[in-house]
C-alpha cells in the first residue's frame, strides 16, 4: 500500500489567527497575496515565540511565499512551533522528515512527530501514522495499530483513511475480514470523490462481496472512477462491459451521470 499523499498541501494549512491584530492582519495579507506585509506582521510575533506565527513562517519558507524557498528554514520554524504543541506544525515537520526536505530523511523522527499531532486529533496525521504502521516505516510493522489509526482518521472524514480501512477489512489485515464493513468504508471514501475507493466499490458490487451483486452498479462505479482519473477503473469498466447487454450499459452510464451530478448523493441506491 502506497501513501495516498506524498506531501500535504502545506500552504493550505495556515493557522487561523487567535492572538492579536498583528496576526490577523498578517493572515488577511497572506490570503490577499500580499506576502511582504504578512511577513512583516508575522516575523516579530514568531521571534517573540508565538507558535501560530512560527508555523505560518514555516509555511512561507516552505512555499517560497514572500521569501526565497528554503526547506531548512521552514523546518526550523515548524520545529519551534511544534515544540510548543502546534498540531499542524508537528504534522508538517513530520512530513519534512518523511520526505527528507530541510532535514535528513528519518522515518522514526517522522513517526514521532506524526504521533504528537495524531494524539491531538489531527486527522491527516492519524492517517499518516496508520501508513507508517502498515508499512513498518519508523515503527514496527503492526496492522492492528495501523487499523486503529486509520479508524480515528476515517471517523473524522479523511477519504484516504476510509479507503485504507476498507482495504484492511477487505483483506482481513489488522481486523477480521468483513466485506460488509469494507463496503461501508469504501462508500464513505467514494462519496468524497476518491477514485480508488470508487474502483473498489465496482469490484465488490461485481463480485457481490458484502453487498448484493449488481453489474449495473459495478459499471457505474468503475465509470465514475475512470472519470476521476483511475486507469484501473476504466480497464475494469471496459472488461465488465463485454459481459453486459447494450441496454444495461446505457442504463449504467445514466446512473453514473446521475451519481456525479448529485455530488454522490444519488448513486443507484
Amino acid at each position: 500500500m502506497k501513501k495516498f499523499f506524498s506531501a500535504v498541501a502545506v500552504s493550505a494549512a495556515l493557522t487561523t489567527p487567535v492572538y492579536a491584530q498583528d496576526l490577523d492582519r498578517g493572515y488577511s495579507s497572506y490570503e490577499a497575496g500580499d506576502y511582504a506585509t504578512a511577513l512583516q506582521e508575522w516575523r516579530p510575533l514568531a521571534e517573540q515565540g508565538r507558535a501560530s506565527a512560527q508555523f505560518n513562517l514555516g509555511v512561507m519558507y516552505y512555499g517560497g511565499k514572500g521569501v526565497p524557498q528554503d526547506y531548512k528554514e521552514a523546518a526550523k520554524w515548524y520545529r519551534k512551533s511544534a515544540e510548543q504543541g502546534d498540531a499542524g506544525a508537528q504534522l508538517n515537520l513530520g512530513l519534512m522528515y518523511d520526505d527528507g526536505k530541510g532535514v535528513p530523511q528519518d522515518y522514526k523522527e517522522a513517526a514521532n512527530w506524526y504521533l504528537k499531532s495524531a494524539e491531538q486529533g489531527h486527522a491527516y496525521a492519524q492517517f499518516l501514522l496508520g501508513l507508517m504502521y502498515y508499512d513498518g516505516e519508523g515503527v514496527p510493522q503492526d496492522y492492528k495499530e495501523a487499523a486503529n489509526w486509520y479508524l480515528k482518521s476515517a471517523e473524522q472524514g479523511d477519504a484516504g483513511a476510509q479507503l485504507n480501512l476498507g482495504l484492511m477489512y477487505h483483506n482481513g489485515k489488522g481486523v477480521p475480514q468483513d466485506y460488509k464493513e469494507a463496503a461501508s468504508w469504501y462508500i464513505k471514501s467514494a462519496e468524497q470523490g476518491h477514485a480508488t475507493a470508487q474502483n473498489n466499490l465496482g469490484v465488490i458490487f461485481g463480485k457481490g462481496q458484502g453487498v448484493l451483486q449488481d453489474n449495473l452498479v459495478a459499471h457505474m462505479w468503475y465509470n465514475i472512477s475512470s472519470a476521476n482519473g483511475s486507469e484501473l477503473g476504466g480497464e475494469n469498466r471496459d472488461k465488465l462491459a463485454k459481459e453486459m447487454p447494450p441496454q444495461d450499459i446505457s442504463k449504467a452510464q445514466a446512473m453514473a451521470r446521475a451519481c456525479m451530478g448529485s455530488n454522490y448523493q444519488s448513486c443507484g441506491d
